[in-house]
């Protein structure tokens, strides 16, 4: 599965299907291929950009949100909100929350992660978030999670405590590269987490 997960810049990722899904896609190039759901984690621009969701949108693409994206996005978002699942294709796509105790607020925001359940194996994509208590009972296979501490992210400290719970065989670092955050973050979570899981440092794909 692993092989299958694109990083595209900062927040953003493909997974190869089928299903064909991208999240959070900023700064992407035109797709020769559809996608055949684009999950958006909040209506911030660099999570919420409506041209990038345009190169990537057919005319059968799915486009899953929280309330105030969807609302940004007008017609083109099906709304999500926390615990909501979705099938699409072969692949299963739950909504989890996702916020953190500084920047945002649980219920005013409505801000998600996601838990894509594909092929036997389930993705927990974090989003902009802190480990809250509503993270205590997810399990995962790969979870990708943000790196940029103090850019309203958890920190590699935090991240490795969400790891020892989570138990994921794989571990991606996002939120990094574009707004804060280097591959040096990367590496400090990879020191954190130790041998506990495979951290894996993903070029951007071009």
């Amino acid at each position: 599965m692993i092989d299958r997960i694109q990083w595209l810049g900062h927040a953003g990722f493909r997974i190869q299907g089928p299903p064909l899904i991208y999240i959070n896609p900023w700064h992407v190039a035109r797709n020769a291929f559809h996608a055949d759901a684009i999950l958006i984690t909040s209506d911030q621009y660099d999570h919420c950009s409506p041209a990038d969701i345009d190169k990537l949108r057919g005319p059968n693409t799915i486009v899953v949100a929280n309330p105030p994206a969807a609302a940004a996005l007008g017609d083109h978002a099906r709304v999500l909100r926390p615990w909501q699942s979705l099938n699409i294709g072969s692949a299963r796509v739950t909504a989890v929350p996702a916020y953190t105790f500084t920047y945002h607020h649980p219920v005013s925001k409505g801000e998600l992660g996601f838990i894509i359940s594909l092929d036997y194996y389930d993705i927990y994509y974090a989003g902009s978030t802190d480990v809250v208590p509503e993270l205590e009972h997810v399990q995962a296979d790969v979870a990708i999670l943000p790196v940029a501490a103090g850019q309203g992210t958890m920190s590699a400290e935090q991240a490795a405590s969400l790891v020892d719970r989570m138990r994921p065989t794989w571990v991606i670092g996002s939120h990094w590269g574009t707004l804060g955050g280097t591959h040096l973050d990367v590496q400090a979570l990879a020191r954190e987490i130790g041998d506990r899981s495979k951290v894996v440092m993903l070029d951007k794909m071009r």
